[in-house]
């Protein structure tokens, strides 16, 4: 199998994890992991076993080299799709869906070690957690446009309010009111 992101290296067998084979790009340090194997590794490993990393976020950040472009799986040349993995960065794990293989770019292991996903990580790919995310994205982009208009200390009010309207029992007269005029 030749790497995806170099195309010319072929990877080589590895472990990213103590138990985790992998095949490994030793040119990018990105991996392919079969998911069959990487979720029998995950059902043997308890978390008190996983050392998580204790490496700063930002430093992780600083040493992964995510693919922007679409790769073909190493295994059968097929495009991978594409799957946000946080709401913290922009970074995206590959999957193939013909063989269920995952590509890792160089770093993104770490990545999914300090968002405490690595036991997690098939959670990804799912249509729930993409969703989370871009509900997460949205309403990002609402408080930011409100910041342009407001101070802060508004903002977190408005916030503070909302979530108590939103709890009330009687939220929609509460609204109605508030909005006549």
């Amino acid at each position: 199998m030749q790497c995806p992101k170099c195309e010319n290296e072929i990877l080589r067998a590895t472990k990213i994890e103590q138990g985790l084979s992998a095949m490994g790009c030793g040119n990018c340090g990105g991996a392919s992991i079969a998911l069959l194997y990487y979720r029998d590794w995950a059902e043997r490993t308890p978390l008190a076993v996983l050392q998580e990393t204790d490496i700063a976020f930002e430093e992780i950040m600083k040493d992964i080299d995510d693919t922007k472009a679409a790769l073909c799986c190493p295994k059968c040349s097929r495009i991978m799709n594409k799957y946000k993995i946080s709401g913290e960065c922009n970074h995206r794990l590959d999957l193939c869906f013909s063989c269920d293989e995952a590509w890792l770019d160089g770093g993104e292991w770490q990545l999914l070690k300090s968002l405490e996903l690595s036991q997690k990580m098939p959670i990804v790919f799912t249509e729930q957690w993409q969703n989370k995310l871009r509900k997460q994205a949205t309403q990002q982009a609402r408080e930011e446009r409100l910041l342009k208009l407001v101070s802060q200390q508004d903002l977190n009010e408005a916030k503070r309010i909302k979530e108590w309207l939103l709890a009330h029992p009687n939220r929609e007269s509460i609204s109605f009111f508030i909005n006549q005029e």
